[in-house]
């Protein structure tokens, strides 16, 4: 051990070190406003009693009786005691000493303006009322949430009931307390029978032959302004506008950008949201090429970046396509006949 106990030292011949340990010191313990300490004793000799105590928080009293000096009670207000009780009678002057400290009562309370949001409100963040300085948390997974301001981002959160910790310290006179958030998702109309194609009836036709005579696949801007046409006699993505939106009997060839060079045989043509990328995949190359074009949408700004190779999973892909906010890219081809999805 250490001069005053508060450390204990192990030595063993098996793990062949030496191994230390903290011990509390009964002297000097730490509680929590009005919460009982444990009884600290003394055995003295000599003695016959003690005098005034000093330093002793309110509430704690000090005593001795067959030479036992014990301090007890239930301490009121929160502080740093560095107490001193002397021993009366016999021989000398010896005091007893220590420090009590006790810490103030602490609480968990806050709220968030409301219990429930949609994923497209502004991002709250919760008023604490109790003690500031803790740490959030929630339950179950799903929700983010900054752990130090308990700011909720709901755009990066999944949909669903969450109870958020509030915890206020790490000390033993911490608390804690839950408020439930509930987050819904936005609301959403559609017709009935949009998509359905048994609801399907042909209208017109447009030539495009003079572009293509094999064509593979064909795509839109998001205004319906422009369509794009690829094909594998030209190995080139063709435009054209629309007078009408997705009325293809206003359509105007405009131009044509040539894929060759990374796919002689293209099959599929896709753009990202804002037409600023474009994307090619082929059963030769057995790839995803993608193109960045300078002005949105303007084939003949594109300019070759990069390309990501499908063969092992698909050696004849044939078709891709993006989820909305493009981290999910989906490629179906005809060796596999299977949809596969990367991140």
């Amino acid at each position: 051990f250490n001069n005053d106990g508060s450390k204990m030292f192990v030595v063993g011949s098996s793990g062949d070190k030496v191994y230390e340990y903290n011990l509390d010191n009964p002297s000097s313990p730490t509680v929590c406003v009005n919460d009982a300490i444990t009884n600290i004793t003394y055995n003295t000799t000599g003695a016959t009693g003690i005098g005034s105590a000093t330093d002793l928080p309110a509430g704690v009293t000090a005593a001795w009786s067959s030479n036992v000096l014990t301090i007890s009670g239930t301490p009121s207000v929160a502080g740093t005691y560095a107490y001193s009780v002397p021993l009366t009678g016999g021989c000398g002057s010896v005091a007893a000493t220590g420090t009590i400290t006790v810490l103030p009562t602490e609480s968990a309370a806050f709220t968030y303006a409301s219990a429930t949001y949609c994923e497209t409100d502004s991002d709250p963040t919760p008023t604490v009322t109790g003690t500031s300085g803790g740490t959030f948390s929630a339950t179950p997974s799903g929700l983010s949430i900054n752990a130090s301001t308990g700011a909720i981002d709901l755009g990066a959160s999944t949909m669903g009931t969450y109870a958020v910790k509030y915890v206020s310290s790490s000390s033993i006179c911490a608390d804690s307390t839950t408020f439930s958030i509930t987050i819904n998702p936005t609301n959403t109309v559609s017709v009935n029978g949009a998509y359905d194609i048994s609801t399907a009836s042909y209208i017109q036709n447009f030539a495009i032959g003079s572009q293509d005579t094999y064509p593979t696949d064909i795509t839109f801007n998001n205004a319906g302004t422009k369509m794009y046409v690829i094909g594998s006699t030209g190995d080139d993505v063709n435009e054209y506008n629309l007078s009408t939106a997705f009325d293809i009997s206003t359509a105007t060839y405009v131009q044509n950008f040539s894929v060759a060079s990374q796919e002689d045989v293209p099959t599929d043509v896709k753009f990202n949201n804002d037409g600023t990328k474009m994307y090619v995949i082929g059963v030769s190359g057995d790839d995803v090429n993608e193109y960045s074009l300078s002005t949105a949408f303007d084939v003949s700004t594109a300019s070759y970046v990069q390309r990501f190779v499908v063969s092992g999973q698909e050696t004849g892909p044939t078709g891709l396509t993006f989820n909305n906010d493009g981290t999910k890219m989906y490629v179906i081809g005809n060796t596999g006949d299977d949809v596969n999805e990367y991140n």
